[in-house]
């Protein structure tokens, strides 16, 4: 017990701790840095409450709020302002507030104004800078690279979004098929470094990710993509299927690259302890680490994908749509993509053994 004191950083622990309460004491006080302008609300009366059933009989309730509060920033700061507020049991589209509580507000004039959103910044900012305390603190110099390389990969990502947008999406397969490769390129790089081990395991992520979307349009021709509802992508304003693609490209590169960065970096640091290791017991190694590995990670990404149209399918639900037509609008795409990643996934085994029992060097004394 006095040996993990010792060796827990308490010091750094405290340092993260006091930078933190400046840093919400900062968030928690910026109004002056919004152009909108921000209310604090000071007082709440609940005004009325009504009883709402739809045509399928769901049961909600509404209810109008009246809101007090002061101005906290820009020309109107100190200005006394007093509104109303309506909101419902389900909360989907529409938010009960409390005293203490900011929130954006839209100024009429001649004493009008409107709620528009509640200001989210303080718990948003808390969360985004425990992640990154807690990576320093115990992953430290590879907490450093793992955060080095998400805010790259955000970089990169947006600049995607940039070409695909100035495009007007006729080339999005290609851009987001470049973005995956870079992804791949920068995290193992800044993860594992510039060596023969990261090159392998770029290799293993990139044929593997790329196979498994070639052997799902080879499918797809076949079966001339009967199932597959390309209609119940919302709010797409560009073809969808290529968007599609892409998304799955995206999607199942994270659960590959784990894979294979497992396996390989399992079967390198095996040749370096035993370097009389032959080929084949190093794929039959590799092969088994893939074989225990591979179905969580496909049950991840099955839950990512179902779990992401869960409350849609709930909404079709319960309007009166049958199970087929719920599913098929809202889990059916997320379903081929679980099927296309899997098939990364299980390629990935074989692939990543392969690789690192053909490039894997032989220790030298």
């Amino acid at each position: 017990m006095g040996n993990l004191l010792k060796k827990f950083p308490i010091k750094m622990v405290g340092i993260f701790a006091l930078i933190g309460v400046i840093l919400m004491f900062f968030v928690s006080h910026d109004d002056f840095l919004y152009t909108q302008p921000i209310m604090q609300i000071q007082k709440v009366e609940e005004l009325s409450k009504a009883k709402e059933v739809d045509t399928f009989q769901n049961v909600d309730h509404s209810y109008v709020q009246k809101l007090s509060g002061v101005i906290t920033n820009g020309k109107h700061k100190g200005e006394h302002i007093t509104l109303n507020n309506t909101y419902t049991d389900s909360k989907a589209m529409d938010k009960k507030y409390k005293v203490g509580q900011k929130a954006f507000v839209v100024l009429h004039g001649q004493g009008e104004s409107t709620i528009r959103d509640a200001k989210r910044d303080t718990p948003v900012v808390f969360l985004i800078y425990l992640a990154i305390a807690l990576m320093f603190i115990f992953l430290k110099m590879a907490g450093i690279t793992a955060i080095g390389s998400i805010i790259i990969n955000t970089i990169l990502f947006m600049v995607a979004l940039y070409f695909d947008g100035f495009n007007n999406g006729s080339n999005v397969l290609w851009i987001f098929s470049i973005l995956a490769v870079l992804f791949s390129a920068v995290t193992l790089w800044l993860v594992i470094g510039l060596n023969r081990q990261m090159f392998v395991t770029l290799g293993s992520t990139v044929a593997c990710t790329f196979l498994s979307i070639l052997i799902s349009l080879i499918v797809f021709r076949f079966t001339h993509e009967k199932g597959i509802f390309y209609e119940s992508m919302q709010y797409v304003t560009q073809p969808p299927r290529p968007l599609f693609l892409a998304e799955t490209i995206i999607g199942s590169l994270g659960a590959v690259m784990d894979e294979s960065t497992d396996i390989i970096s399992s079967l390198f640091a095996l040749k370096m302890e035993r370097p009389d290791v032959s080929r084949k017991q190093l794929f039959l190694s590799g092969r088994n680490i893939g074989k225990s590995i591979m179905g969580p990670l496909i049950n991840v990404l099955f839950f990512i994908f179902m779990g992401e149209t869960l409350s849609m399918t709930l909404l079709f639900l319960k309007n009166g749509n049958s199970w087929g037509y719920s599913f098929s609008m809202n889990m059916s795409l997320g379903m081929v993509q679980s099927l296309i990643s899997g098939i990364g996934i299980v390629l990935a085994v074989p692939v990543a053994s392969g690789l690192t029992s053909f490039f894997a060097e032989k220790r030298r004394k």
